[in-house]
């Protein structure tokens, strides 16, 4: 069935939507489908135009020691991401379907972040509590330009750069994105950059984020709402709890949890199957 990675023609995947940050998802229990993983394979899925379209892909394969399952996450450039939030809130959903949880029941779940749980509220909504934050500060400092306010820093499971703003839809992401992406006060991994500004309704943070490995604006980033629920805290701005508006125009909701010094996120949200397909011609 093309599992060589050379002819993808009927290989079976499914669509998902975690947010607007969409992804490829492949049940990698079946063996033959984890050959898929290789750079020119991803790139061709992610591929907008003549691909399926998507911010990165995604397997499910087998849990070990406790754990109901391991998610694998490669951007849509073919670089490992060691997490991804919306992935692992749309993962869940997926395994409910195909049978490894259900509503209502914690489990564990792999990343190559390390060992997360996951949990089906009783609004049918994925939650996934993330690992805990590294390198938390208030007062990252590369160099700003007049229309920052502040800036903080978080590892989520991957880095983040947030960025306070007066308004988060007046920023040129690509340019002031990209720049602050690759500052040198960040290499060598660099970071994902998210600009911050409250929402017009009152309700929570509008966020917008330039995402390595995408090298452009994505339409949520659930990594990034973990680090910016972290920061905003940090600074006294928001509380154990805050809303994140996405770039979709839907919300992830940030819980904080503080112990003994140890800053826990978890995050909850969409993780929706769009469409399942099969790949006829790649």
């Amino acid at each position: 069935m093309g599992a060589d990675g050379k002819s993808l023609s009927g290989v079976p995947f499914t669509k998902m939507s975690g947010s607007g940050n969409d992804f490829v998802f492949f049940d990698g229990r079946d063996a033959s489908l984890r050959s898929l993983e290789r750079e020119d394979v991803i790139t061709r899925l992610c591929a907008r135009g003549p691909g399926v379209g998507a911010d990165g892909v995604v397997w499910v394969l087998p849990g070990e020691s406790g754990a109901v399952y391991r998610m694998r996450y490669r951007n849509s450039d073919g670089s490992i991401a060691d997490m991804c939030g919306n992935a692992s809130l749309c993962s869940i959903t997926f395994a409910a379907r195909l049978g490894l949880v259900r509503q209502g029941v914690p489990f564990e779940f792999d990343s190559d972040a390390g060992r997360l749980r996951g949990l089906i509220r009783p609004d049918g909504k994925p939650q996934v509590t993330l690992t805990a934050i590294k390198g938390l500060t208030g007062k990252a400092a590369p160099a700003t330009d007049n229309s920052e306010l502040r800036m903080g820093f978080a590892d989520s499971g991957v880095p983040h750069l947030v960025v306070e703003v007066g308004d988060a839809e007046a920023v040129d992401l690509p340019a002031r994105g990209r720049s602050l992406r690759f500052s040198p006060e960040l290499a060598p991994a660099g970071a994902n950059v998210n600009f911050v500004s409250k929402a017009r309704d009152g309700r929570g943070w509008r966020m917008r984020t330039y995402e390595r490995g995408v090298e452009g604006e994505t339409l949520a980033c659930g990594t990034g709402a973990a680090a910016t629920g972290a920061v905003l805290r940090s600074w006294g701005s928001a509380g154990d709890e805050v809303v994140i508006e996405t770039t979709s125009g839907r919300d992830l909701l940030v819980s904080i949890h503080e112990d003994g010094g140890v800053t826990t996120p978890s995050l909850s949200g969409e993780g929706r199957i769009v469409f399942d397909g099969v790949v006829t011609d790649l």
